[in-house]
């Protein structure tokens, strides 16, 4: 009797909440990881994601990051005298040898080359500790709470920390560079001889999901694995069907990540999916200005929503301008969006931004009401002619008091 009401339990669960019962009986090894939709940021299996474990190479992550925001790919880099004896997985670079930085990212990313991210680290902040400080500087700004880094690459430090939350949003922010996103999706590169190395490297991505027959996941295209013996396997993966764009985050696992990451992808693309609510391309509202005068308004960034496949898009959009401008600037903020569900639970704010520019003289504008706006003249500007009619009115009463005192009057 009792297995048949278990039984009962359970499919009445599957009905009710098909993707919480679904969730509940993935089996993952990490001790920490997340799944999350690229795109709206929603998080859809979850476990430890704020507990701290070494990351390993996915530290490189960040690594690229910084580098693509601040170099060129055809810079020129002239490796010093650490790169060549730095532990761990390299591509044996040479003192006074000189690559592209385009050539080192790719053996960083691909590779998982520690000599190339000590390189670049060194090129760009001239120490690894100071690099060190650059990432955990990005890392701050980003928004990561559980995260330290000591070195550009990973190797094992107890100091040298993050979390599969903020490890996914180092992630989430480097895929939004094409850049990046062509690096991690290549499957081989190559590095042609140079000024201290006659041989062409040969690269071959590590990401198994990308290269390796019987580890291949349909739609994978990202984006690095990691090992130490003390972080044991990590793994950051990412994977697009049908538009909608999925990424893995893996801490302190065993050698199962690959297939966990393909039950968690299945379990995303087969029970979920993602909706472009807003577009930052397309202006959501005017400010309407007497005399047929508009200006548009666009949201400061896409907005997607990531819901079960059983679920009704419901979201409410409520847009607030500001009362009223001086001047209007292309880019500038002037006012935001409210998005919430049916309950009325806000979900988030956006900026919203003038499409164009508009200078309105000696005028301000004021909210009427349905986004419409009307001239006001600033008073300074009333002032003015009043000052000098006053001016001149007290003037001319000095000048008669004058005439009359001479005699000419």
């Amino acid at each position: 009797m009792t297995k048949k009401i278990i039984t009962f339990l359970i499919l009445l669960s599957l009905i009710i909440n098909p993707t919480m019962t679904l969730a509940a009986n993935i089996d993952v090894a990490a001790k920490g990881c997340l799944l999350m939709d690229l795109d709206s940021g929603k998080i859809l299996y979850s476990k430890n994601i704020n507990e701290k474990f070494a990351p390993a190479s996915t530290t490189k992550i960040m690594t690229a990051l910084i580098t693509l925001e601040r170099c060129n790919l055809d810079e020129k880099v002239i490796v010093g005298k650490n790169p060549p004896y730095e532990d761990g997985s390299k591509i044996y670079l040479i003192e006074g040898e000189e690559l592209t930085v385009k050539q080192l990212l790719y053996a960083m990313m691909i590779e998982s080359a520690n000599d190339a991210a000590l390189a670049l680290a060194e090129y760009i902040a001239g120490s690894k500790e100071a690099f060190a400080q650059i990432m955990n500087e990005k890392a701050i700004q980003l928004g990561c709470k559980n995260t330290h880094f000591v070195n550009p690459n990973g190797l094992y430090d107890d100091n040298h920390y993050t979390c599969a939350m903020d490890l996914a949003i180092i992630a989430r922010k480097a895929m939004e560079n094409p850049i990046f996103r062509e690096i991690v999706a290549t499957k081989s590169y190559q590095i042609p001889p140079t000024n201290k190395q006659s041989q062409t490297r040969y690269i071959l991505n590590h990401n198994k999901l990308l290269t390796t027959r019987g580890y291949i996941y349909e739609g994978a295209n990202g984006v690095k694995t990691g090992y130490t013996i003390k972080a044991r396997h990590t793994f950051v993966g990412s994977a697009n069907r049908n538009g909608m764009n999925l990424l893995v985050v893996f801490l302190n696992s065993d050698k199962t990540y690959y297939n966990d990451a393909k039950k968690l992808f299945d379990y995303g693309f087969n029970y979920f999916t993602t909706k472009k609510i807003i577009s930052k391309d397309e202006p959501i509202t005017q400010i309407k200005i007497e005399n047929n005068v508009s200006i548009p308004v666009f949201c400061e960034k896409d907005y997607f929503v990531t819901l079960p496949k059983s679920a009704q898009f419901d979201v409410n959009k409520k847009i607030v301008l500001d009362t009223s401008y001086k001047s209007i600037t292309k880019g500038q903020v002037v006012g935001y969006v409210e998005i919430s569900d049916n309950d009325n639970n806000i979900e988030n704010k956006i900026n919203l931004i003038a499409g164009e520019n508009y200078d309105f003289g000696p005028y301000v504008i004021k909210s009427q009401d349905n986004n419409n706006y009307k001239k006001v003249l600033i008073k300074k500007y009333l002032y003015i002619p009043i000052g000098i009619f006053f001016s001149l009115f007290i003037a001319r009463g000095f000048y008669i008091k004058y005439k009359k005192r001479s005699g000419k009057i």
